[in-house]
């Protein structure tokens, strides 16, 4: 595996089991009992280092269940059982400095850019956990998983995470695609383009999915007929925007069969075939402020770019933003960027993912850097560069666990455009529903193209 240095990243030997092992094709390095062994030890279930280090303390188990400091009422947002912990510190582009090797490159980016952009930062609070059968099947998955497909699938692993002991850049992308979302799951949330004078309309979507990996009737990846995801996207309001439905097959080994999609349009009361929905490709709903794969942090096929590790290191990232699911959206959606005021920053350590576009592909990105938190594997940042080499878009994704359920999430992904002075706020639920963990009604014979047509004429 390629390692890129630099300073400020330390290599995460501990974790890693084949330091010099380089990707190529199918090649997979398999992680020997010893190291299975470490999962629940002085890992965590899910591979992460249980120990802490410095202001990150030690894992002890997240929040497993509801708190006994709060009070959880189905139908309403969770209450945050850290509403108590003050401000340690503030970063602030006038500090930044003091900071560098705690920041990542997109924040120093935006606090370069905005004079008004601050992050208050917290007390780490290591809250991420997730059912005990998730760990069983993850600890299973450690000596088994594979990468099939040039590293574009999975074989033999199920449900959990697939690669809790990664050996490349490309299973650690793929323990953040497969990573433990329930089975099955609906909600509504609402996107803000947001125009350089701070105006916007809000767009509102209830979505769906069947996270097939996750199925707990089945005991391998070979079972799933190739498919990972089915996802259901239904566009509710505006007027002028309501009754577009997208509906997307994910596979699982995207060199067998890419990514299928379908587009219901009310204005020609036709579906259609949608293969627009993939890679750089303008986003569903962004104003173009966002591209088809960055949903998420990064969805999709990874053939278009060469994946490495650069290290894992403690960053800041926005984690347990309880406190932003109970404002208004007119207090969060601020001028430039977010009510900062209302953000939680921690210090976690972090995986930093470098892919570099190939040079026989396209993609208006040149270069992301992704940045994974090692407690839920899921992408909490991204540095995304234009074909100069500059930063253009800079994400965020503001982690919370849902305690409830047990498991780790988000409550709004944001997409800083620094070009244009403009971002994308998304998958917010401060005034919808909450989401639903549970939706065992849903049924994969529903996701068809004759289904979206009649849930779009509705």
């Amino acid at each position: 595996m390629k390692v890129r240095k630099k300073a400020q990243v330390r290599r995460a030997a501990p974790v890693l089991v084949v330091l010099a092992a380089i990707f190529a094709g199918d090649a997979h390095a398999a992680v020997p009992e010893a190291q299975v062994k470490r999962l629940g030890q002085d890992l965590t279930p899910i591979g992460a280092e249980k120990a802490g280090e410095g202001d990150i303390p030690e894992w002890t188990g997240g929040l497993a269940s509801v708190p006994s400091n709060v009070t959880y009422e189905p139908g309403k947002h969770l209450q945050d059982p850290f509403a108590s912990d003050p401000i340690r510190y503030t970063v602030t582009g006038e500090n930044a400095a003091q900071y560098s090797d705690i920041l990542t490159e997109g924040q120093r980016a935006m606090l370069e850019r905005y004079d008004s952009y601050k992050m208050n930062v917290y007390q780490t609070r290591r809250s991420c956990a997730y059912p005990t059968n998730v760990y069983e099947a993850t600890k299973r998955n450690a000596g088994i998983g594979e990468l099939v497909g040039g590293g574009n699938g999975v074989s033999k692993a199920i449900m959990g995470f697939p690669f809790p002991i990664p050996n490349s850049a490309y299973e650690i992308v793929w323990n953040h695609t497969l990573r433990y979302r329930s089975f099955k799951l609906t909600r509504q949330f609402a996107a803000a383009p947001m125009t350089p004078a701070g105006d916007y309309t809000l767009l509102k979507v209830q979505d769906e999915a069947i996270f097939w990996w996750s199925d707990p009737s089945k005991s391998s990846a070979e079972e799933l007929d190739n498919n990972s995801i089915f996802y259901i996207a239904n566009t509710i309001a505006p007027a002028r925007a309501a009754g577009n439905v997208i509906l997307v097959h994910e596979a699982m080994n995207a060199a067998v069969r890419p990514r299928q999609a379908w587009q219901y349009s009310p204005g020609t009361r036709r579906v259609r075939r949608a293969p627009n929905i993939a890679f750089d490709n303008p986003g569903v709903n962004t104003d173009g402020l966002s591209t088809a794969d960055s949903f998420d942090g990064y969805n999709g096929s990874l053939e278009r770019y060469d994946w490495t590790v650069v290290g894992k290191s403690p960053r800041l990232i926005a984690a347990n933003n309880y406190k932003t699911l109970h404002v208004p959206y007119d207090q969060f959606l601020t001028r430039l960027h977010v009510n900062q005021d209302l953000v939680r920053y921690e210090l976690h350590r972090v995986w930093e993912i470098d892919a570099m576009l190939r040079p026989e592909t396209r993609h208006v990105y040149s270069r992301r850097t992704l940045y994974l938190d090692e407690d839920s594997w899921q992408i909490t940042g991204s540095a995304l560069y234009d074909g100069r080499g500059e930063i253009w878009r800079v994400q965020e994704i503001q982690q919370l666990a849902s305690y409830q359920v047990p498991i780790c999430g988000y409550n709004a992904q944001i997409d800083y455009d620094l070009q244009a002075s403009r971002y994308l706020a998304a998958g917010l639920q401060n005034e919808e529903p909450p989401v639903n963990f549970f939706a065992d009604e849903l049924d994969g014979d529903r996701y068809t193209p004759s289904a979206i047509r009649r849930m779009g004429a509705r």
